[in-house]
C-alpha cells in the first residue's frame, strides 16, 4: 500500500484517528491524530482527508469520536446526542454519497439496540461498526483493482484526472487500485496525471502517491490533455467517482466531464472506477445530484499565491457530472458494468 490514509487506533473511550493531512503534501508528510470529532469534521471540510470513500470511513470513525466521551449517559440521552453528532458530520460536505452511506450503517447499528440499552453497550458496537466500514473499503478497493486489471494491457499509457488512490480510501484505491493490481501483475504501464485545478490533487496527490510507489508517471496541466490525446499518447482514461446516479450518470472532480469529452472525440475508452457504496439508487440521473460549491480563494490564491486581481467573481463548483453515454465501463467491487447502465448497474449491485 503506498501510505495509510487513514486508521483508527486503540479502542473506545481512549481510541483515536490518525490520518495523513493531505493539505500538506507533497512538501511535507504530516500525520495528525484525532480524539474530536470536531476537528475530524474540520479535517472533512478542509481538505485534509478527502476522496468518497476515505470520507465515508472519516465519517463512521467521527461518530464514535463524538460518542466517546458520552458512555456514561442515560440510553435516551445518549441517542439524542448521537443524531446530534451524525447531523453535524453529514454537514462537512455534500457531494460525496459514501459520507452519508456510513452514517446510515452508523445509524442502523443505534436503530436495532434495545433503547433501554447502556450507552457503553451501543459504543462499543458503533466502534465495531466504524472500524469494519474501514476495513471492507479495503477489501473494495483490492477487488476493484482485480477487475480493472483486466481492461489495462502489457505498455497500456493511461489518463487520469484529481486523486482516486489510496489517498482517496482506506486501502489501495479505486482508479489507481486497477494500476497498482496490473504493475503486481508484471504490466509495464505508465500515468499521465492531470494537475487537477483549482485544488492540485494531481500534481499534489497522485503525482506523489505514483513515484512514491515506483510507477512511471508524467504531470501534465489539465489543458494538455487534449494535446496528449491528438498525439496518440492515451491508450485509456480511468477516474473515480464521489457519486453515480441509477442511470449511470457520474459526479466527480471538477473536470473530469472535459476528460470524458475529449476521450471520446479522440475513440479513447472512459472508465470509472468505485465501490458499491459510491452509487446512489435513489438519484434518478446526474442533474439531481448537489454539487458542492468552494471557497472562491481556491481559485484566486491557490496554495496561498494571489494569481487574480482582488474582487473578481469566481464560481468554484467542487464537481461536475459525466452522462451515463460518455463511460466506457464502470469498475466495481462486483464486476464491471457495461451499458446500458439503468438496468446493468441494479442488476450487478443486487446480485
Amino acid at each position: 500500500m503506498p501510505v495509510k490514509t487513514i486508521e483508527w487506533v486503540g479502542k473506545v473511550p481512549d481510541a483515536r484517528v490518525r490520518l495523513i493531512d493531505q493539505t500538506e503534501l507533497p512538501a511535507r508528510e504530516v500525520y495528525l491524530e484525532r480524539t474530536d470529532y470536531r476537528l475530524l469534521a474540520d479535517d472533512i471540510r478542509r481538505l485534509a482527508v478527502r476522496g468518497a470513500p476515505a470520507i465515508g470511513v472519516a465519517g463512521a470513525f467521527g461518530v464514535v469520536l463524538g460518542m466517546q466521551p458520552e458512555a456514561d449517559l442515560a440510553p435516551a440521552e445518549f441517542r439524542k446526542r448521537f443524531q446530534q453528532v451524525c447531523s453535524e458530520l453529514a454537514g462537512t460536505r455534500p457531494t460525496a454519497v459514501n459520507l452519508f452511506w456510513a452514517i446510515k450503517r452508523m445509524k442502523a447499528v443505534v436503530e436495532r439496540m434495545p433503547e433501554d440499552l447502556p450507552a457503553g453497550k451501543i459504543l462499543d458496537s458503533l466502534q465495531a461498526e466504524a472500524t469494519e466500514i474501514c476495513e471492507q473499503d479495503r477489501r473494495l478497493c483490492r477487488a476493484i483493482g482485480e477487475f480493472g486489471a483486466e481492461l489495462i494491457n502489457t505498455d497500456s499509457r493511461i489518463l487520469t484526472h484529481c486523486n482516486a488512490g489510496a489517498l482517496a480510501t482506506a486501502g489501495i484505491g479505486t482508479a489507481l487500485a486497477t494500476v497498482y493490481v496490473a504493475v503486481e501483475q508484471g504490466k509495464k504501464v505508465s500515468v499521465f496525471v492531470d494537475e487537477t485545478r483549482p485544488l492540485l490533487q494531481g500534481s499534489r496527490l497522485t503525482a506523489w502517491e505514483l513515484t512514491r510507489s515506483g510507477i512511471e508517471a508524467t504531470l501534465i496541466c489539465d489543458n494538455m490533455a487534449a494535446s496528449v490525446m491528438a498525439r496518440g499518447l492515451v491508450d485509456l482514461v480511468i477516474t473515480g467517482a464521489d457519486r453515480i446516479a441509477a442511470n449511470g450518470d457520474v459526479a466527480n472532480k471538477i473536470g473530469t466531464y472535459g476528460v470524458a469529452c475529449l476521450a471520446n472525440r479522440h475513440g479513447i475508452p472512459f472508465y470509472v472506477a468505485a465501490p458499491f457504496s459510491t452509487f446512489d439508487l435513489s438519484i434518478a440521473h446526474g442533474g439531481l445530484i448537489p454539487i458542492e460549491e468552494r471557497d472562491s480563494r481556491e481559485v484566486t490564491s491557490p496554495c496561498g499565491l494571489e494569481i487574480a486581481p482582488a474582487g473578481i467573481k469566481v464560481f468554484n463548483p467542487a464537481f461536475d457530472i459525466t452522462p451515463a453515454e460518455l463511460v466506457s465501463a464502470i469498475v466495481t467491487d462486483k464486476g464491471v458494468i457495461r451499458p446500458p447502465y439503468r438496468e446493468n448497474i441494479r442488476k450487478v449491485l443486487c446480485a
